[in-house]
């Protein structure tokens, strides 16, 4: 759309008249298609890394090149389900994609390497294959449906996070099912085919060098975890430690709505003294904007004069700012450039400045000086206005709270014209003359417009400019009374000095005033709102003033109300969905007992970082629940087999189990987390909201994945005890200890 704008913009030029000059101030696809290719060479970095890690584990190209087609066919299979979706290839499907390049391999390298593990024992590929497929088939299915499961509360979730994160989920689903059918299909057929018989041979310095690195991990593993199977209730109160720390450090992160993003965009909303005139305004307006033409981060500006948007008064202004691409910066962050422009614009007397970081999605609320508002509502103007005075100072004396302001203009200087009536009616003259008298004195009423071949005029009546200064000019202003005969206004008026509100605002039927303001880089706005919310007790409120948020402070209050909804509905739909596949209540709670770890990782990574939990930090942390759990279901579906087949011992099956699956755990973690790393290292345009979701990713699984090995067998054998207790307090064998044989491991 914007290239066939551009593409008519020569057109229109050459019409225009010499004196006028067209240019662009600002145009949003810039930062737009920047963010784009940034996320699409980010999804090549992903998949290369991704790529990389299959192959240092494998160190065979063949046996590295059948997981990683997995990932192409995935995303190609996804852009089918989007186009049929009518999805477009934004910022957040490309995300999505991205975040899936981690984890849409994982099901292939988990049957490719249960392929190989029965080729080294001697059997023949094609035999290997249908033997490994059909054993891991059932692991397959639960992961790729338990991690599909996640996403279902986000599809079906309503309002304006249903309506942002919607597209992201249905996209993460389609590569998730895309890939469980490629591993189921695609993946077994390659193995017959490409892996050969395995024979001795001598392998190079660099394969030794890996896989002896790879045997130490394994062996320092089947220590550690020996040591914790017998120290199990220690390993068990580490568990409740997590989910305490889970819990604390919930608390205590900061919380915001959407991450600030650097779209080359700001605003400067500006206000003189409730007083001042349209032409002190332009005055002021000008020294202004000469200090911006001044600074070196901007490449151009757009500046306006009087009522707009909200503000219907004379003193306000308005700048749109085209900051120059960040290298030109010399790589100044905009908060940066914020501060430094803060400093120099409120230099100007007469006048304040209030710049804001537009947000990249808009949410809500009337256009306001600043970001945040706050909003006091009243039927009593008089304890409505004293009670939003006292907000506004309280809050411009609070840290972390900026450009704190309102918009009740209450000080405003009036000129009462009181009537006297009986003398206006001695004299023939009504209300309604003196009024209009006014009106077209000093209203600018439009009374015609002239019209030539080529442009037309509006002619405005008013007095001359040098009488519309002076309130003694009022004196000298006539009303036509009986006879013809003009008699001086002040002669049937009394003209006195008041103040009083520039303009009385409502909302929702009822006079309110909002208070806005702008928070530090270090004050998160969870924090702030707390605040306000303190504030509203320690000034103490009266009942008859409602207060509320609007805008993005209000999106945010309901998001993270609606949030924590969607993270317990998230693991109560996967817990019924692994429940139904694995016949069990017990078990689905064994495979979802690392998420408590995987929570604090995440939790913690965000605050080491400086990062805040946010709407895409919290969609990273869901995405957590979907791919932490994978481990703990290689290992118990292992447990179960070799609990019902060989009749194994509780202990005994998962401790085999847990050996014989860390190397899957360890390559499909490993590429989770590279695939997920470019976008918590990511520098590019629009980073600065996906770093959070990488950064919450990356440390939950690293921490998950150190906690998960060692706490998911200890609960394994308690959960196994449990059952057995229940067994046998009703009488009957466990159905835990003896599931019902899968048709797929016949």
């Amino acid at each position: 759309v914007v290239d066939a704008i551009k593409a008519l913009l020569p057109g229109f030029k050459e019409t225009l008249p010499a004196a006028v000059k067209l240019d662009t101030i600002y145009d949003r696809t810039i930062s737009i298609r920047a963010s784009v290719n940034d996320v699409q060479f980010t999804l090549v970095l992903a998949a290369t890394l991704v790529v990389l890690v299959i192959f240092l584990f494998l160190r065979n190209l063949s046996a590295t090149l059948i997981p990683s087609l997995a990932l192409p066919l995935s995303v190609v299979g996804t852009f089918g389900v989007m186009y049929a979706f009518g999805f477009s290839l934004d910022n957040l499907s490309l995300m999505a994609l991205t975040l899936s390049v981690g984890f849409v391999v994982d099901d292939a390298i988990v049957m490719l390497e249960n392929i190989v593990r029965h080729i080294e024992k001697g059997e023949k590929p094609m035999a290997a294959a249908i033997k490994g497929a059909r054993e891991i088939g059932f692991t397959i299915i639960s992961m790729t449906i338990s991690l599909a499961a996640v996403f279902i509360p986000v599809i079906f979730m309503g309002g304006i996070l249903g309506r942002l994160l919607n597209e992201f989920a249905i996209t993460v689903v389609s590569a998730i099912v895309v890939s469980g059918f490629v591993s189921l299909t695609l993946t077994p057929m390659m193995c017959s085919r490409f892996i050969k018989p395995h024979k001795t041979e001598n392998h190079g310095r660099f394969y030794r060098a890996v896989e002896s690195v790879f045997d130490g991990m394994l062996k320092a593993y089947d220590v550690t975890l020996a040591w914790c199977l017998r120290h199990q209730f220690s390993v068990l109160l580490v568990f409740f430690g997590t989910i305490g720390l889970t819990a604390w450090l919930y608390i205590i992160v900061p919380k915001d709505f959407l991450p600030a993003e650097d779209t080359g965009r700001l605003n400067v909303t500006t206000e003189g003294a409730q007083d001042a005139s349209y032409e002190n305004m332009v005055r002021h307006q000008a020294e202004v904007a000469r200090i911006l033409m001044d600074d070196p981060n901007i490449e151009g500006f757009m500046s306006q004069v009087g009522g707009g948007g909200s503000r219907r008064t004379s003193n306000a202004g308005q700048f749109v700012l085209k900051l120059k691409p960040k290298e030109e910066r010399g790589g100044k962050d905009i908060r940066e450039v914020v501060r430094d422009l803060r400093r120099k614009v409120n230099r100007v007397t007469g006048m304040s400045a209030t710049i804001n970081n537009p947000p990249a999605i808009r949410i809500g609320g009337r256009s306001s000086k600043a970001e945040y508002q706050y909003t006091l509502q009243g039927l009593d103007l008089d304890q409505l206005y004293d009670v939003a005075q006292k907000f506004q100072e309280a809050l411009s004396h609070e840290p972390g709270f900026l450009d704190v302001g309102s918009d009740a203009d209450i000080a405003s200087p009036q000129l009462v014209v009181q009537i006297d009536r009986d003398k206006a009616a001695t004299v023939g003259i009504s209300a309604e003359q003196i009024e209009v008298a006014l009106a077209s004195a000093f209203g600018q009423q439009q009374v015609t417009t002239i019209f030539t071949p080529s442009d037309q005029y509006k002619v405005i009546l008013e007095v001359a400019p040098e009488f519309s200064r002076d309130p003694t000019a009022l004196s000298n202003l006539y009303v036509r009374g009986t006879g013809g005969n003009l008699v001086p206004l002040g002669a049937v008026t009394t003209i006195t000095n008041s103040v009083g509100p520039l303009t009385i605002n409502h909302q929702g039927q009822l006079p309110a005033v909002t208070v806005t303001f702008n928070l530090n880089p270090e004050m998160s706005l969870g924090a702030a709102i707390d605040r306000i919310r303190q504030l509203e007790v320690e000034l103490k409120k009266p009942a008859s003033v409602s207060a509320s948020f609007q805008g993005t402070a209000e999106a945010f209050q309901k998001s993270f109300e609606g949030l924590g909804l969607l993270l317990v509905l998230a693991m109560v739909v996967v817990y019924i969905v692994l429940g139904i596949l694995y016949e069990s209540f017990i078990h689905p709670l064994t495979i979802l007992s690392g998420l408590p770890s995987a929570g604090v990782g995440a939790l913690l990574t965000l605050i080491l970082f400086g990062e805040s939990l946010n709407l895409f930090s919290f969609v990273g942390i869901i995405m957590l629940i979907g791919i932490v759990k994978k481990n703990a279901i290689m290992m118990i579906d292992f447990a179960l087999t070799n609990q019902r087949e060989e009749k194994a011992a509780p202990i005994d099956a998962i401790y085999k189990a847990c050996l014989v699956r860390f190397r899957p755990i360890m390559m499909t973690t490993f590429a989770a987390i590279m695939g997920t790393l470019p976008i918590a290292l990511g520098h590019g345009a629009g980073a600065e909201s996906r770093r959070p979701l990488g950064l919450a990713v990356v440390g939950g699984l690293i921490l998950s994945q150190l906690l998960t090995l060692y706490i998911t067998p200890v609960i394994y054998i308690y959960l196994d005890r449990f059952s057995s207790w229940i067994g046998r307090r009703s009488g009957s064998p466990a159905e835990e200890e003896a599931p019902a044989p899968r048709p797929a491991a016949e």
